[in-house]
């Protein structure tokens, strides 16, 4: 038998993972420049479109995308093995084999959206305009519609996203109207209808009608960019001077009994330092997440009444993540939270996890927060302390400093767009939205990653998503302020201690995305699969 099908068969499974691969790398700069993240990811994109839409059979079209997408998430998130190799203490094959098995399950959602696309709306030779509008509407519907899966089923895992790719384009525009997953269906828009425009043969000239579904998705996308002038909200108050802190402790050590003494005073002293020259004092600080890795009440009061001095004399609020344990109707209760106070709080309140100012983690990470049913077996593998935590409420009310309304969010809580949305609003009993939106994070599992820069870029499309300012307190970095359009205004480098002072505006008013979240973009969807039914019935009339 001949050996060229197979040769065939291997060089395409390997243009395809070489496609998958590059796409990975598109989501932060590094090792790819920003300017160039949108263009490779949608060229990249419009490899896996053009295969899939063209395979011989749904079967075919479905193992091509699982392949594509196996291969971008194993390469995208393989910073996972060092948590839970370096940091969790998991054999090296185990935890190989941990972002593998992951990776597989995360590229059922492009190969089932792919598979259904050859299925319904197949990209045949010399289809009619109006075939060719079908199949690029209905390949960009269902890979945006099972994003959106991505991100919602089993608590979901939406990192990576491509919309994340398109922060820095014209695509961005459409962010305060339809949020990521929007983005991410005009992104898949574009690359179907560039995938269409490839001539296998060149013996018979390509109608100028075939491009119209290129031109409809150039056009879209390129309404994003008035959409981005549009000013979708407006100051409110005073700025607020804010010093970030990034304490820089190796992972390895920030759990270790015999340090926490040493970690606790080098975050005291970058908290009390004086503001350097022409620097405001700041009026919060704000510091990363677990920055005390102990429950509250296991801590000597004197140390509380400490950080309460400190407070005192800057005459500051000081925020900071702590585990907190406490007992509500008699039941013993465990948060991953924030809290709030200032020189005045008392020390009973702080011992006791009761200060007025308490952010609880809601979107848990399932095998580091909590553990799924069934799965004990694999976190006790696992060396992570504080595993088990209770969810906080869906809204739960900002804290209030200097006439500015802060709502924080923890660790990858960013990454679910839907969830920030409550705290914009105003409250039952009518008390204001936030103003302000802050991560504070603990990457250090991740160490010098590309997880880092991918975070930063999720942080800067959820301030584009609410018309909000975002900072972003974390151990080991990015430490930064990001302002309401998405740029970022400064930030620390990774991997070294510091202290970022910045003043921030605080925003009022709702965009779009703030009002309705990921409605409207489902609602895209759906009006996309309509549209394609339609024209795929006209392609088919003699």
């Amino acid at each position: 038998m001949s050996r060229t099908p197979r040769s065939r068969l291997l060089r395409g499974a390997a243009g395809l993972m070489l496609a998958g691969a590059v796409h990975a790398l598109t989501f932060a700069p590094g090792p790819l420049p920003d300017w160039v993240l949108a263009i490779t990811q949608i060229l990249a994109l419009a490899i896996a479109a053009r295969v899939t839409l063209t395979a011989p059979s749904a079967k075919q079209a479905w193992m091509r995308g699982w392949l594509f997408g196996f291969t971008t998430y194993a390469v995208g998130l393989y910073w996972l093995f060092i948590s839970m190799h370096r940091y969790g203490d998991l054999a090296a094959p185990l935890a190989v084999a941990g972002v593998l098995a992951l990776s597989a399950f995360l590229a059922l959602f492009p190969a089932t959206a792919s598979a259904l696309t050859r299925r319904f709306a197949p990209l045949a030779p010399d289809s009619k305009p109006s075939a060719i509008l079908a199949s690029t509407l209905t390949w960009a519907a269902m890979w945006a519609g099972f994003e959106w899966l991505r991100a919602v089923l089993l608590t979901g895992f939406p990192w990576l996203n491509i919309g994340y790719a398109h922060v820095d384009s014209p695509i961005a525009g459409w962010a305060p109207v339809l949020g990521v997953h929007g983005m991410a269906f005009v992104a898949a828009f574009v690359a179907a209808a560039i995938a269409s425009l490839w001539q296998p043969s060149r013996k018979k000239a390509m109608d100028s009608r075939q491009a119209m579904a290129a031109g409809i998705a150039v056009a879209l996308a390129a309404a994003g960019w008035p959409l981005s002038r549009v000013d979708w909200s407006s100051p409110t108050g005073d700025p607020l001077n804010v010093r970030l802190i990034q304490g820089n402790i190796e992972q390895s050590q920030k759990f270790d009994p015999a340090l926490l003494e040493q970690s606790l005073v080098r975050h005291l002293e970058m908290t009390a330092l004086p503001p350097a020259a022409g620097v405001p004092a700041p009026q919060l600080v704000i510091l990363p997440e677990t920055v005390l890795p102990v429950f509250q009440d296991q801590l000597d009061p004197r140390i509380w009444d400490a950080w309460r001095g400190v407070a005192a004399r800057g005459n500051m609020t000081i925020a900071m993540g702590v585990p907190l344990h406490d007992r509500i109707n008699g039941r013993e209760r465990y948060t991953n939270s924030v809290i709030g106070f200032d020189g005045n709080t008392p020390v009973e309140q702080l011992v006791g996890g009761s200060t007025a100012m308490r952010y609880d983690k809601r979107h848990l990470v399932p095998w580091g927060e909590y553990v799924p049913p069934g799965f004990h077996w694999f976190v006790d593998m696992l060396n992570i302390p504080l595993g088990d935590f209770d969810r906080g409420g869906e809204r739960q009310t900002p804290f209030a400093v200097g006439g500015q309304h802060i709502a924080f969010n923890i660790c990858y809580e960013d990454l679910f767009g839907p969830d920030l949305l409550p705290a914009l609003q105003p409250g039952d009993k009518g008390e204001p939205g936030a103003t302000i939106l802050v991560n504070v994070s603990n990457l250090g599992w991740f160490g010098d990653s590309w997880a880092l820069r991918q975070h930063l870029q999720i942080g800067r499309l959820r301030t584009m998503e609410t018309a909000r300012p975002m900072l972003t307190a974390t151990n080991t970095g990015i430490t930064a302020a990001i302002d309401a359009k998405g740029h970022v205004a400064a930030q620390l480098a990774p991997l070294q201690a510091g202290v970022l002072p910045v003043s921030v505006q605080g925003m009022t008013g709702l965009t779009p995305y703030a009002r309705f979240g990921d409605k409207l973009a489902l609602a895209l969807v759906g009006l996309a699969l309509i549209a394609a039914i339609g024209t795929g019935r006209k392609s088919r009339r003699p």
